[in-house]
């Protein structure tokens, strides 16, 4: 069975600033466009048996950029949608609810009649895109990419290792990094996390 290989998008203007990116198709900043490129030497001439994307175009773009230019987009893999907290940091949250957590509670409506999502929610979505991949991976023997968002990943990272959703916190992941969900003795591992990939050749996921 081959690996899962797993991209976060490269930098957009609200990553940078810390505030909650959902719905909203921002454009990759010229760091988030380097960062993409940056990955495609990891990519050159590496075998791989699909790649998703989310339609976003943070995430289309960084999977261009990075060489990943068959791609098919999968609605499933669009980030979280953050309800009334799109487009604000976790400080300016915590101003009115200090103890306020995404992963316990979730996000409040959005005034235009968005419900927002919870990671019961999130999950739901992950565990369906594994359902799809998981024949893929097994079948072909060759690894797998998907590219998509920050808070998406880490969900279908926990779903993958069969944790509730909300585990998702556990596992940081920052702009233009790549994590492998891999098995050992036919139990779901993960192989590499968080890394900024080398070519082939040299170390790295």
């Amino acid at each position: 069975m081959g690996d899962l290989l797993l991209v976060r998008h490269g930098e957009t203007e609200w990553s940078a600033a810390g505030r909650h990116t959902g719905r909203t198709d921002l454009p990759l900043t010229a760091e988030g466009e380097a960062e993409a490129r940056a990955l495609a030497p990891f990519f050159a001439g590496r075998a791989v048996s699909f790649v998703l994307t989310s339609p976003l175009r943070r995430a289309r773009h960084t999977a261009e950029l990075a060489g990943l230019r068959d791609a098919a987009t999968d609605e499933d893999l669009c980030e979280w949608d953050y309800g009334g907290y799109e487009g604000l940091t976790t400080a300016r949250i915590h101003e009115a609810r200090p103890d306020w957590s995404l992963w316990r509670d979730g996000v409040p409506a959005h005034g235009d009649g968005r419900p927002g999502e919870s990671a019961e929610d999130v999950g739901r979505r992950a565990d369906r895109v594994l359902a799809r991949i998981r024949p893929l991976l097994a079948d072909s023997g060759e690894d797998g990419v998907v590219v998509a968002h920050a808070h998406l990943l880490r969900v279908l990272t926990a779903r993958y290792l069969d944790l509730p959703p909300s585990e998702g916190r556990l596992f940081l992941l920052t702009t233009a990094t790549l994590g492998r969900l891999s098995t050992e003795h036919g139990l779901p591992v993960i192989a590499g996390w968080n890394q900024r990939p080398l070519p082939r050749g040299g170390a790295g996921p």
